[in-house]
């Protein structure tokens, strides 16, 4: 299976650790790129700011995401020097690095990709996971640093891990499995004289200059905009937030990961959302609002779940952050059960992916002052994200070569849910506060959740307890 989750869950094999990371004359080249006109895309710009604020008040919020796979024999480190070098001069996103105002102002900088090079340095044999994983996070900048991603070969007896690791700023989970197949294939075009090379891609620029140009044609009056207005307004003006108390969320986040379903039950799951007018992903969030509605009483689900926004053919191999929040909402009636609701959730899915498009962050700019949306800078909400690994690209391989996708967990003011459909099993993943009132929310809500899952499977259909809903 797959490796997914949080760094804490990589186990790497003890060994010689080499590490790869930017060149004093790089560094250098980066601090001397040219402001660039195209600004960063809408969620990048928000990340950047809260970072940002973050780091003035003294805290870490960088989110740094990380890819590691193993394959025999010796690696060839020159081979390896090449091939890290040249596949960030191949992706134009990591050209890039941001300065920021204390006004908010973000601007971009661009350097040259012939002045990106990456050297080696030797640490020694490490003994235990803990200290590679630990080494890893502190080489790695945060995303207010040009250089936010590095390198490294863990060298075993018959064997050598290689991880690349970095900032959330420059990737996204689609690009981490892309990262995966373009580094295999560039240390293979080296090993080979040049008879692998990739084909071209597409760069995350100028994604960013369709979405700013698009984005600058709209106004609060816009369809789009004013559907997220209308949400934003109905949910008490703001975005949508886990129905418990959790925390003031200044608290390093907690994980969990748990098994949910196996494959056969995950069949049986989509079999009743399809004869039921729905799919896999709108039983989930059907699951989900039924969850909710016994935790909180309501009667209306709102949610935001990422999408990936790679739109041309050679945007389909580029690395790059490329996803946007949607919303995911539809009525939850107090008569209703699994069966009644889960085609109201698949076309309420549906219908959100109208907004792949229209960036939440843009609507918030747009609000006007008396719509009463109250969501201010640096906000954070509940969402839950859906990854069918089976389909990820090269996900054969990645059994064959213990490949793995694992990001940091940092802090968390809200809770974020991953639910991961593997060969074999599907597991419900969860970010949140380290709190005792947060620990005890997720207690319940996984329990819930297993419930709704356990019934649809065995029994065809979930109905919530009566007294939740009264």
């Amino acid at each position: 299976m797959v490796g997914f989750g949080f760094i804490e869950e990589w186990v790497p094999a003890p060994g010689r650790l080499t590490s790869w990371t930017a060149t004093p004359q790089s560094l250098d080249a980066a601090r001397r790129a040219p402001i660039h006109p195209i600004p960063p895309s809408h969620q990048q710009e928000q990340y950047l700011r809260v970072l940002h604020r973050d780091a003035e008040a003294g805290f870490g919020g960088s989110r740094l995401c990380m890819i590691s796979f193993t394959i025999p024999g010796s690696p060839d480190h020159a081979a390896w020097t090449s091939a890290f070098t040249a596949f960030l001069r191949r992706h134009d996103t990591f050209r890039s690095w941001f300065s920021v105002a204390d006004d908010g102002n973000v601007q971009r900088h661009v350097m040259s990709p012939s002045d990106i090079d990456f050297k080696p340095t030797e640490h020694g044999d490490l003994a235990d996971s803990a200290a590679i994983r630990a080494h890893v996070e502190m080489q790695t900048p945060s995303a207010l640093w040009w250089d936010c991603f590095s390198f490294g070969v863990i060298q075993h007896a018959d064997s050598f891990t290689v991880y690349a690791g970095v900032d959330h700023l420059h990737t996204d989970g689609v690009a981490q499995a892309l990262t995966c197949v373009d580094l295999l294939l560039l240390y293979g075009n080296e090993l080979s004289g040049g008879k692998l090379e990739p084909q071209p891609v597409d760069g995350h620029l100028t994604y960013c200059e369709r979405e700013r140009f698009g984005s600058a044609e709209l106004t609060a009056q816009s369809p789009h905009i004013r559907t997220w207005l209308d949400l934003l307004r109905r949910n008490d003006g703001d975005v949508p937030h886990f129905p418990a108390e959790l925390s003031d969320g200044t608290e390093r986040g907690a994980q969990r990961t748990v098994h949910l379903i196996d494959e056969a039950d995950a069949l049986r799951f989509e079999e009743i959302c399809q004869a039921n007018g729905g799919r896999f992903t709108g039983g989930l969030f059907a699951a989900a609002a039924l969850v909710e509605a016994e935790m909180s009483g309501g009667d209306w689900y709102f949610g935001l779940t990422p999408v990936n926004t790679r739109s041309t053919a050679g945007e389909t191999s580029s690395i790059g952050w490329y996803t946007s929040l949607i919303p995911v909402e539809f009525e939850v009636d107090r008569a209703g059960t699994f069966a009644t609701i889960v085609s109201r959730a698949q076309e309420a899915y549906d219908r959100g992916k109208e907004l792949t498009d229209v960036s939440l962050h843009r609507a918030l700019e747009l609000a006007p002052p008396e719509l009463g949306i109250r969501t201010k800078l640096g906000w954070t909400a509940r969402m839950l994200s859906y990854v069918d690994v089976r389909k990820i690209p090269g996900v054969e391989m990645f059994d064959q070569i213990n490949g793995g996708m694992y990001a940091s967990r940092g802090r968390s003011r809200d809770v974020y849910i991953w639910i991961n459909r593997f060969n074999d099993v599907t597991q419900l993943s969860l970010l949140f506060p380290d709190t005792p009132a947060a620990h005890a929310a997720i207690d319940r809500y996984i329990a819930a959740t297993r419930t709704v899952f356990a019934a649809v499977v065995t029994d065809g259909d979930y109905a919530p307890r009566v007294d939740a809903l009264s």
